[in-house]
């Protein structure tokens, strides 16, 4: 049916680039450290971040596995390249492989496990530097639960979070990102072979036309199976927003007080300053 989703990138991009270099400076930091993986997301997270706070401050960071593509690695390079930044490759194999000790592992289980060094890294790195780690899930992923949380969920800020896969690509060409990358299969390169659209069973497009529809329009599943929608991709968008909640909210605490963290207790993060 693909509903036509209302945004404006020039406007976007504007709003986006203040919200790091305002955000950063509430910490008194200026810094900002990114996981490069060559894919569009990360890409345009670092362009954001070098127009907000200049390139001398964006460190990326390349943490391959020996199954990640060559393809991602020369995209992660090139975005280094055209952005002038800093950026330092780290070979993850040898961590990830002395734990697991076999290849013989559920690939999921070691995807995730994965995401979290990397994540492990960037967050030891932004401690080096004095730097905030700055966020790459979109509201596509974060939506769907398409992530691994405490991986590549995690973040300081992050500037992508309330924009869909869809409007990611649309940004993307207006600050300049080459069209290789906008337009290649997106994938978490976990393994050889893996597409984000493979293991979702569904386009980014017909996901996005779904959510939008459900989430920013309330159109309720009945109406939108009459206007002709799939009932089987409408339960299956629906079932991994309701099923991947955990992992868009704090960890749950046992309410024991007046005031309890993320229940009754909810000032900004820049309360006092």
């Amino acid at each position: 049916m693909n509903t036509s989703i209302s945004f404006d990138p020039i406007f976007t991009e504007d709003i986006l680039v203040r919200f790091i270099r305002d955000e950063t400076k509430k910490f008194d930091i200026n810094r900002i450290v990114i996981g490069l993986s060559g894919g569009l997301d990360s890409s345009v997270s670092a362009t954001l971040a070098v127009k907000a706070l200049g390139k001398e401050n964006v460190y990326g960071f390349i943490l391959p596995y020996k199954t990640t593509s060559k393809g991602s690695l020369d995209d992660a390079q090139l975005i280094v390249k055209m952005l002038g930044i800093q950026a330092e490759t780290i070979d993850i194999t040898p961590i990830v492989d002395n734990y697991f000790k076999t290849d013989n592992v559920d690939k999921v289980r070691k995807g995730n496990f994965i995401a979290r060094i990397r994540m492990c890294i960037l967050f030891d790195k932004s401690n080096e530097l004095n730097a905030l780690v700055l966020g790459t899930s979109n509201k596509t992923e974060l939506l769907l639960g398409y992530g691994t949380i405490y991986g590549d969920m995690a973040s300081a800020i992050n500037p992508l979070g309330d924009l869909y896969k869809t409007q990611i690509r649309i940004l993307a060409k207006e600050i300049g990102i080459p069209e290789r990358i906008i337009f290649k299969p997106p994938t978490a390169d976990l393994w050889i072979g893996q597409t984000d659209e493979g293991e979702l069973g569904i386009t980014y497009e017909e996901a996005d036309d779904i959510l939008y529809n459900l989430i920013e329009r309330r159109i309720p599943p009945s109406i939108l199976i009459e206007r002709g929608y799939d009932v089987t991709k409408i339960n299956k968008i629906i079932g991994l927003v309701k099923r991947n909640q955990f992992k868009r909210s704090l960890p749950i605490i046992a309410k024991l007080t007046n005031r309890t963290i993320g229940i009754d207790f909810k000032y900004p993060r820049d309360w006092g300053r």
